[in-house]
């Protein structure tokens, strides 16, 4: 089956990971295209960095109101992969306190999003406990 990421960022290969760009002057981190460091305010080229796959959940939210469409509730967080913040949704566990807590250890998954008329399926990320 083909397989398309939904974001730059997210490798699909044997071991799916998230790939940062890295200012090469003070090392800040950033998911998103960047014509200059917002940490240091240099041009600099940045460089491509492999992201760890396991963290710490640092915050999180309990979502019960979305779009249209949207399952809720869910739960929205910021992992700390060894100090690369990362936005995502904990998912394969039940969304309230008694399962997700601060600080617990979690894994990147790959998570399906839906699949066009030629059967290409795309492809997001998330974390869920390691635990």
């Amino acid at each position: 089956m083909d397989r398309i990421s939904l974001v730059d960022y997210l490798v699909l290969d044997e071991e799916p990971h998230l790939v940062a760009q890295e200012c090469p002057n003070c090392a800040a981190r950033y998911f998103d295209r960047r014509s200059a460091c917002a940490n240091c305010g240099l041009q600099e080229e940045f460089r491509r960095v492999r992201v760890p796959t396991t963290g710490t959940l640092h915050s999180f939210t309990i979502v019960h109101f979305a779009a249209e469409g949207v399952e809720v509730p869910f739960v929205a967080g910021v992992v700390d992969c060894d100090g690369t913040s990362v936005r995502s949704n904990i998912v394969n566990v039940p969304a309230d306190p008694e399962h997700v807590t601060l600080g617990m250890k979690v894994r990147l998954t790959t998570v399906p999003v839906g699949k066009d008329d030629s059967g290409v399926e795309a492809v997001g990320y998330g974390f869920e406990p390691a635990e």
